[in-house]
Order: structure tokens, then sequence, then C-alpha cells
């Protein structure tokens, strides 16, 4: 249910999407997806921009279209912008990429499943024949958290695909953002004996969970997510000893390959490719990612490559407006 607004509305198309590359995927999760389109008012078909959202982890695309009982949801913030001229019209497609470990960060991983093949191979092919819309220098992507880091490794990977990537608050500078959270979900571990097969049963069976159990879930996801173990429950162990915390280098590096701050030098290519890239960030961010910010910032002007980053004085929750800054100017950069 969409709310009565001032501008003209565009048009939510709600599909069942059967996918092929997350058949049979590790955790079981389904291949059958909600898939929601957004159209611009009065659009039918055309030369409109493709836009993506990825929603950061312990949310997925469909919650995006939701009504918000305060604030406004994706769909009603284009109106919007649209109705107000502050932004050129464009599709926009919401993506079910939720698993059974809470998230997701958008890239293949041989625990999680292919979702960047979802995303390329499936889901962006089937709007743009469906809508007309899109095509090579028309497609963007944008998130928040993990999706933002989703946004930069997708800009990064496929140059040929993706032309624009907005980033709010994304993950990155993994020795600042993550290794706290991995000391804090150790000592949520240590009350399971550390088995990781023992906390998902309380977890998925618990009237209520902790914010510092969720916190451990989000860990175990991005364990899985960087770092597979095949021989751990749901491929999730922490790369460091249990009980005294000392990290196991090597496995610790395989998180550090995914980490945008130290990657970024590998793609400058790709990234030069780009028709716009934005970086944002608030400067009071809980999880210090400001500080990975400031920092990709730095390589990316090292490296010659044009982008946009801002810092707001926030905190990293609720900063959904910060669309009203990034959308227009994808759309611009893309149109």
């Amino acid at each position: 249910m969409r709310r009565t607004s001032q501008f003209a509305q565009g048009t939510v198309h709600r599909f069942l999407f059967d996918s092929h590359v997350l058949r049979e995927n590790p955790l079981g999760d389904p291949h059958l997806r909600e898939l929601y389109v957004y159209t611009p008012p009065g659009y039918e078909s055309g030369p409109a921009p493709l836009l993506a959202d990825l929603p950061g982890f312990n949310s997925c695309g469909p919650d995006h279209v939701a009504r918000k009982n305060i604030g406004e949801n994706v769909p009603e913030r284009l109106d919007r912008l649209i109705g107000q001229g502050a932004m050129a019209p464009a599709v926009v497609v919401f993506a079910d990429c939720m698993t059974a470990l809470g998230g997701n960060q958008y890239i293949n991983s041989e625990a999680t499943g292919r979702y960047a093949d979802y995303l390329v191979q499936e889901v962006v092919p089937f709007v743009e024949q469906r809508f007309g819309c899109g095509g090579a220098g028309r497609r963007g992507l944008f998130g928040k958290s993990s999706g933002g880091f989703g946004a930069l490794w997708h800009l990064m990977l496929y140059p040929g695909f993706w032309s624009a990537a907005g980033c709010t608050s994304g993950d990155m500078d993994f020795e600042i953002v993550y290794k706290p959270g991995i000391y804090a979900a150790l000592n949520v571990l240590e009350r399971f004996d550390h088995s990781v097969e023992r906390f998902f049963a309380h977890f998925e069976s618990a009237d209520k969970v902790t914010p510092q159990e969720r916190g451990c879930r989000m860990h175990l996801a991005l364990a899985a997510t960087y770092d597979p173990d095949p021989s751990a429950y749901r491929f999730a162990s922490l790369p460091c000893d249990p009980h005294t915390a000392r990290f196991d280098q090597a496995r610790w590096a395989n998180w550090l390959r995914h980490d945008p701050v130290l990657a970024v030098q590998h793609h400058a290519v790709a990234l030069r490719q780009a028709r716009g890239l934005w970086i944002d960030c608030g400067w009071r961010d809980q999880y210090f990612l400001h500080f990975g910010a400031r920092r990709l910032s730095q390589e990316l002007a090292r490296l010659g490559i044009h982008h946009v980053h801002e810092e707001f004085d926030d905190e990293h929750l609720d900063v959904d407006y910060r669309m009203d800054r990034f959308l227009p100017y994808l759309a611009r950069a893309l149109a």
C-alpha cells in the first residue's frame, strides 16, 4: 500500500522470479524470489536509466517498497524527487537477495550463493527486456552498509555492465569496521561452547535475540561470504582462535581481499570507465565507516578516479534521506 501523494505516482510491479543460478545454492535458500520494479509516472518503455537498490544487512529489496509509518519508502521518495524535477525519471529494481544467514554482500560466494550472477545475468536482463530500460552505459546501483559494499564491488568487477554506483556508509577498511565485531562475536559464541550450529539453533528458536547475537550472526555471515569454510556449519567460522582471539593471518587475508579500500588499486582501470561514483558516510558512524570512506576517497584521488565524497552529521542508522542527494546524481550521470 502506498500513501496519497501530491506528486504523480509511478507504478510498482511485482513478479515471482524463478532463478536458475540460485537453484541448489549451498544454504538451501529458495530460488523462487519476489522481484519488484518501480517505473516512473507515465512510463511504458523507453531509454530510462536502470538503477538497482541493494539494501543493507538484515534487509532485502521488497522491504524498501513496503509502506512506512514514518517517512517515505523508496518508490514514494522517487515519486517526490521526480515530481519536484530534482531527479530524471529512472526505473528501479528491488531484488530479494536474503539468505539464511540474514543478509548479503551481493558477491558470488561458495557458501551463500551466486548473488552477483543473479543480479547481472538474470534480474537486470529480465527487467530490461520487460521494460525497455537501461542498457550499456545506462545501468547503476546503490546501497547502504552491506549494500554500499556491494555497489562498489559491482562497479569494480563489471565495468562494462554497471556505469555508476552510490555507496552510503559502505563496508570498508575491514581492520577498523570488522575486528571489533569479531571480538564481540567470540564472546557470544563462548556461551555456546564456540559451536556455530548451537548458536544458530538458539538464534532461530529464541523468542527474542539480543543486539549482540544479531551482530554475531552478521559476522558469521561475513565469514561465510569472504572466507568459506567447507568443514564448518553453514560454512561459517571466524578467522581467529576462539579462546585467544589471535587472528589466523592467512584466513584474515581472505577477508582483506574483499576490502574496497585495498582492492580499488587493482580495479582502477574499471573505475575510470564509470560515469558516476558517489561515496558518503556520517562522521558519527558507530562502526567507524567514515574513516574507511575517507581512505577510499584519498586512494581514488591518488589514482585519478573522479568521484564525489561527502560526509554528514549523523550515524549509521536511519539515513535514507541521503537518497535525496545521490539518486538525482546517479540518474543524471546515466541520462
